[in-house]
């Protein structure tokens, strides 16, 4: 679905600057060509500047940043948005394809399936990169798409348990590791205060507002809603009772305040100079995460990529 969406947006933002290029400026069609692919990148710029304007108040002075260091960050994820939205998103079959399931976990001592749950407004796209780099270190590795997009997050609970029946009874194992990047850590740890613990063996978030984020406020439906730090909802979620390990960047620019992406006891590693969308596509992640798998699964133990 999202897909389709961004496809159609895609088409109306190239028609619209293409016709203003051409009608407007008195560009020939070539020129208007290279100027509608240039305009195109306006909106993921930004949308950048804005959210790391909104963020900038609550760095801490603890993790400053050289010049070059914030530029580095802000173009990373500046580019983090376009590959996503622009690029692999709209495309998201072609891509992503079926998620590979062998019955290897049948085998005894063998690792359990990770199933990666996407944040607010994305698809199981987002996951292009880090799927990867996950089953090349010897993981078998589900997604699964939350839709509609901005609805409550307890509407993705059902659709997730139905996903994780499907993962387990596919691989053959007993449990899983979910692991949600941004809003999808939070839809985790619902279906963990819903379902319970028995199918799922740990739990890893990516950038996910523990406590919220004052961005939420700028969002659109309830699942924005509830992300609002103090909201209901969160003080209603319970904190997770599996193995759990929390990554995330002390220079996020959309959770704010960045202190927001922790949970008091709960054990986790921050980086720095790294934006929320480029988490995603970061080596540095992928390091953090194959490090934390074999924290929260010891047997399964790390692998190079």
């Amino acid at each position: 679905m999202l897909a389709r969406y961004l496809r159609l947006l895609l088409a109306l933002q190239f028609a619209t600057f293409a016709a203003l290029a051409v009608y407007a400026f008195d560009l020939s069609p070539s020129s208007g060509v290279l100027a509608a692919l240039a305009g195109m990148l306006l909106l993921p710029a930004g949308i950048t500047l804005a959210t790391y304007a909104l963020a900038w108040p609550y760095y801490s002075r603890a993790s400053h940043l050289s010049p070059w260091q914030v530029l580095r960050m802000v173009c990373g994820d500046f580019l983090a948005l376009v590959i996503h939205f622009v690029i692999i998103s709209p495309l998201e079959s072609w891509w992503m394809g079926a998620d590979r399931l062998p019955g290897t976990s049948r085998q005894p001592g063998a690792r359990p399936p990770l199933l990666l749950v996407h944040g607010y407004g994305c698809s199981r796209a987002v996951w292009w990169y880090l799927r990867r780099c996950l089953q090349a270190a010897g993981w078998t590795v589900a997604t699964i798409n939350l839709e509609p997009i901005y609805t409550s997050i307890d509407d993705y609970l059902d659709p997730l348990a139905a996903r994780i029946d499907a993962v387990l009874a596919d691989t053959g194992a007993e449990r899983l590791i979910l692991v949600g990047h941004s809003m999808g850590g939070l839809v985790a740890r619902a279906y963990l205060q819903r379902y319970g613990e028995a199918q799922v063996a740990a739990l890893l978030t990516l950038g996910t507002p523990h406590q919220g984020s004052r961005l939420a406020y700028l969002g659109c439906g309830e699942s924005a809603r509830q992300m609002r730090p103090g909201s209901p909802w969160l003080q209603a979620l319970a904190r997770p009772t599996v193995a759990t390990w929390l990554i995330y960047s002390r220079h996020d620019n959309y959770v704010t305040p960045q202190s927001n992406l922790t949970l008091p006891g709960i054990p986790g590693q921050a980086l720095d100079g790294l934006g929320h969308v480029a988490m995603l596509l970061s080596p540095r992640v992928v390091q953090a995460a194959l490090a934390a798998l074999a924290t929260l699964c010891p047997s399964a133990g790390i692998a190079d990529v």
